[in-house]
């Protein structure tokens, strides 16, 4: 097929170029902003002179690469994480959407200040994608002096209520203490300095200097040679820093203030960053949450040679306020994750010790709930030669999915203790029954299982599954199965059928993996697509000890875009019984 391929010339050129030119024609080429074309996974598949000129990368370079991967920074020169990136998820989701002034790595290496808008566009059911258009940010832009530093001009009212605005945007959108901290830092430098360093209170009144950043040939890098624990907050010395972490108002300062005899160890400290830095002005003031004090900004200058005067000093009290209540918010989300986790901690069991049977589970929370869910596992002894096994799923990722989930697995133990010699299909039948006068499990599925070491002295597994994925069977040299006989209908729908039961041998060294939909499923591929992952996944770690096997499966199978939390249970037959 004759394509024109965007800034190519006329070829004939299969692949990713193939694509782009049915989808775009020849036009990326005669639009004069930096664009680049990808596919619904992100990938580019084509890119304009401009785009070419802009990344300092040549067209192959860019071919056939994960656009997030390859080119998406965030202020500190790391790739932002894939389910967080805004850019990638309009891609993903087949949204028009804009973001303002991020960061893009060149082909030398350095960053790049890149305003972006997506555009969807497609050429028919089967050939859909983006355009990504990348230009300069419009900022408010400043002149060289003499030495070549760039000196940024006066903000304007105007400038200014953009940036109150973009800090109230930025900062409100992450729950994530320490990524509010690096955009605070990105928003103010070096916009308004060429240093920020934040000081944070902790719970217990303690000191920690969490954040100091540089402006440095362009990019921001970070100092961690002068953060860390402070000493305490003085009660009556007058020092800027000291006063801004009492709440006092913010101020002025510079390496005069701190070159007396010092008052504190918080003074010896600011007369190091002062020196450490270079600093010649600085501001100051209190980061205040709703109740208490969180902590302290300083933004200083070091290489523009203007200082800060007592006009700055709203601004920065206006920022200040707006990361206060961002801060707030982010650390009562923290404190609440942290008490879903013990919760969740303390609702998940400690495994049985199975002589000759290795065990092990993992259970990894939704990245973006309250990290409690109704995801779960259970594994107890019945007998001396039998134990119960189950991995299940209830609806929801909140704390009535979690309040659920504990009914469910009180539920299974009490039916499964009271009856050890019943097929597990006659428990899970009985425990459907009581399921429809539990209010908080509208649904779930689940696979109950029994382990047990026959005569013969081989290991079997029994189980039912209630629309449950299927297990996965790993033997040591590495041949795979999934276990989908015994197949039946989730719990709570209030149909009335009957459940069956499934039995295999479990040859020595063998691998039985139990999982929930977390760790398969993707709202951008077909659940086919994720159980051959796994498979093959699980094929190559075989020869892995058991704990190896289920965190790298976790880090190389979870899919990047979903949002589920994911529990496993995983078990290993010894070499002989």
């Amino acid at each position: 097929m004759d394509v024109t391929g965007a800034g190519q010339g006329d070829s004939l050129v299969p692949g990713p170029q193939a694509w782009s030119g049915a989808l775009l024609g020849a036009t990326l080429e005669d639009v004069q902003t930096a664009g680049v074309v990808v596919d619904d996974s992100g990938l580019i598949v084509s890119a304009n002179s401009a785009a070419q000129s802009v990344l300092d990368r040549g067209f192959e370079e860019l071919l056939g690469q994960d656009s997030h991967d390859l080119l998406h920074r965030d202020s500190h020169g790391h790739a932002p994480p894939r389910t967080r990136c805004q850019l990638r998820n309009a891609i993903l989701a087949g949204r028009t959407e804009h973001g303002d002034s991020e960061w893009f790595t060149r082909g030398d290496g350095t960053l790049v200040r890149l305003s972006w808008l997506v555009a969807p566009c497609s050429s028919g059911p089967e050939r859909a994608g983006a355009l990504v258009l990348l230009y300069e940010p419009n900022r408010n832009r400043g002149v060289s002096d003499e030495g070549g530093n760039e000196v940024l001009a006066p903000l304007t009212e105007l400038d200014r209520l953009a940036l109150l605005a973009e800090t109230t945007t930025q900062l409100t959108s992450t729950l994530d203490v320490d990524e509010a901290l690096r955009r605070l830092a990105a928003l103010t430098v070096p916009r308004l300095a060429d240093w920020a360093v934040i000081d944070l209170l902790t719970e217990q009144d303690e000191v920690r200097r969490a954040l100091v950043t540089e402006h440095k040939d362009g990019i921001l890098i970070e100092r961690e040679d002068l953060q860390g624990p402070m000493p305490p907050v003085p009660e009556e010395s007058p020092m800027p820093l000291s006063r801004a972490l009492r709440g006092a108002a913010s101020s002025l300062a510079g390496p005069a203030t701190y070159q007396g005899p010092p008052d504190s160890g918080i003074a010896v400290e600011q007369r190091r960053l002062f020196t450490e830095t270079g600093m010649h002005s600085a501001v100051i003031a209190p980061i205040r949450g709703l109740r208490d004090v969180l902590g302290a900004l300083t933004l200083g200058r070091s290489k523009r040679p203007g200082a800060f005067t007592a006009a700055d000093l709203p601004l920065l009290e206006d920022i200040t306020r707006r990361a206060g209540l961002a801060l707030d918010n982010a650390r009562l989300y923290q404190r609440q994750r942290k008490v879903a986790e013990t919760m969740q901690r303390h609702l998940l069991p400690q495994l049985p010790t199975v002589p000759g049977v290795e065990m092990a589970v993992r259970y990894v929370p939704a990245p973006h709930a309250s990290s409690v869910g109704g995801d779960w596992y259970d594994a107890f002894a019945l007998t001396d030669s039998t134990h119960a096994l189950a991995i299940g799923d209830v609806v929801g990722h909140d704390l009535d999915a979690a309040a659920g989930m504990a009914q469910v697995r009180n539920m299974l133990r009490a039916f499964t203790w009271s009856r050890p010699e019943a097929m597990p299909s006659a428990v899970v039948t009985q425990l459907d029954n009581a399921l429809k006068h539990v209010a908080e499990v509208p649904m779930a599925t689940m696979i109950l299982a029994t382990l047990a070491l026959g005569d013969d002295k081989l290991w079997r597994l029994r189980w039912t599954n209630a629309g449950h994925p299927p297990p996965l069977l790993v033997s040591h040299d590495g041949r795979t199965r999934y276990l989908t006989e015994g197949h039946g209908i989730l719990l709570g729908t209030g149909m009335i059928r009957a459940r069956p039961d499934a039995v295999t041998v479990l040859p020595p060294r063998t691998t039985v993996l139990l999982y929930t939909d977390g760790l398969v499923e993707s709202p951008h591929r077909s659940i086919d697509h994720g159980l051959d992952r796994l498979r093959r996944h699980a094929a190559s770690l075989a020869h892995r000890p058991l704990d190896s096997f289920c965190d790298l499966l976790l880090e190389q199978v979870r899919p990047d875009d979903n949002d589920d939390d994911v529990a496993m249970l995983a078990l290993r037959t010894p070499t002989r019984a």
